[in-house]
């Protein structure tokens, strides 16, 4: 990464040699960052000048601009819709944002800025395949800075896009804006996160956002949306295993379809085709792939020769297997593992802490098994990005690891390389609320006796 003052007028890293994009894709990114450091202008500034937003839009910001006694629109108000977030300034939840350009299309998730929102953050990003956080040019990398780069480098997202915001109230400063990108990209190294991009902005004014600024001369990179539109997106599903979480079974019993038998999901990861062998986990049954459907829209099926992840489809197996919601159909060439202990990072999403022999419900893919949280292992300390004990157990906003005991087997990959079926959730059995959401580690075939 790039630490250098004289680098510093470029990215930390800038995409190279992506082609010419033939079809109009998407990109899921989230936002994040600390109070007052303008996350919600950057985002309304992204929208207005994309010409996301409409007209009457426009009109009710303005207006209520000018109500506040404000000489021109606060693009702030795009994006704080609620009327709550509009009395306090703060925005207090998250919101999904969608914009267009004639290239790509964007799902933007914005999340609060506030500590004790951490967790919005985690649910916002859980999806995202870019984090855009910004930061104060005059307060430079803060505590909640380092939360939101842990929480992003714990769920895999695999772009940052930092966003040094308010630099026409630092004069431009060049040097100061090569300190910041210095200590960021430090710290992005430590949470695994090596491809980073920074771009000075001032979201007010609209410098570097979609337009290129002419104050700051020593920054040649691109502006932001420039660089949101070359980010290479997606992953290619050839080079995953196949995994599809069974949702239901689908057995119609129409004239038209009397013996018709298929097992309907949204494909994980992987590609799948008719003849290909599977397996069905956990009860590890191998059959054959006779089909895949997918449903057109006015509900007749369509059959078709691959289908690969993200899609939804209805699998026919070419044997009679007992197969039902919460099975995952896997590759038999590499299924991954069958485990009663499941151990890794979670981030505490509830009010209710996360304590040592808590029975709780864990959730992977669509399978919902009991659990006992063996061990609260140590709390991450993001002032000193230190381990640390944690006797007491996980509490709101926490992120740390545990080790949990499972009723029976179930199969879970390791996150860092199968996001979608390595994320599992811990549930509250009395109310059904959401724990935690955890990210694991390699399962271990062996571990663990059961609850």
């Amino acid at each position: 990464m790039t630490t250098t003052h004289e680098a510093a007028a470029a990215p930390v890293s800038q995409p190279r040699g992506i082609p010419v994009k033939v079809r109009h894709d998407l990109l899921r990114l989230a936002t994040a960052g600390s109070v007052d450091d303008g996350k919600s202008t950057l985002v309304g500034r992204l929208l207005y000048d994309t010409k996301s937003v409409l007209a009457d839009q426009l009109d009710a910001v303005e207006r209520v601009s000018r109500e506040r006694g404000l000489d021109a629109a606060d693009l702030a108000l795009l994006t704080d819709g609620l009327r709550a977030e509009r009395e306090q300034g703060i925005t207090i939840d998250v919101a999904y944002r969608y914009f267009s350009t004639a290239t790509r299309s964007y799902v933007l998730a914005d999340t609060p800025g506030h500590v004790e929102y951490t967790r919005n953050m985690v649910t916002g990003a859980s999806t995202a395949e870019l984090a855009l956080i910004l930061v104060d040019a005059r307060h430079g990398v803060v505590e909640q800075t380092r939360r939101h780069l842990a929480v992003t480098g714990l769920l895999g997202v695999r772009h940052v896009a930092l966003a040094v915001n308010k630099m026409d109230l630092v004069d431009w400063d060049v040097d100061r804006f090569g300190e910041i990108v210095a200590e960021f990209a430090g710290l992005a190294t430590r949470f695994g996160i090596h491809d980073v991009a920074a771009v000075p902005v001032s979201a007010l004014f609209g410098d570097n956002v979609v337009e290129r600024s002419t104050r700051a001369p020593w920054y040649s990179g691109p502006t932001l949306l420039e660089h949101l539109e070359a980010v290479p997106v997606g992953t290619d599903p050839s080079t995953q295993p196949l995994r599809m979480p069974v949702q239901y079974v689908v057995r119609p019993r129409t004239a038209d379809h009397p013996d018709y038998r298929g097992y309907a999901g949204r494909l994980a990861s992987g590609v799948v085709r008719p003849g290909d062998e599977v397996v069905v986990l956990p009860s590890g049954r191998r059959t054959t792939v006779a089909g895949v459907d997918r449903a057109r829209a006015d509900g007749t099926l369509e059959e078709l020769d691959v289908a690969f992840a993200p899609q939804s489809v209805t699998l026919r197996l070419a044997d009679d297997v007992d197969v039902s919601r919460g099975d995952l159909v896997a590759a038999a060439v590499e299924p991954g593992l069958l485990t009663r202990s499941v151990a890794g990072t979670v981030a505490v999403l509830s009010e209710r802490p996360v304590r040592r022999r808590d029975r709780v419900l864990l959730r992977v893919g669509t399978r919902t098994v009991r659990a006992l949280v063996d061990d609260v292992v140590d709390e991450l300390d993001i002032g000193s990005m230190e381990q640390r004990a944690a006797p007491d157990g996980l509490g709101l906003n926490a992120i740390g690891r545990v080790r949990i005991r499972l009723a029976e087997e179930v199969p879970v990959d390791d996150y860092r390389r199968l996001r979608r079926t390595g994320a599992f959730l811990l549930v509250d059995e009395a109310d059904g609320s959401t724990l935690a959401a955890g990210m694991a580690d390699a399962p271990d075939r062996s571990a663990g006796e059961g609850i």
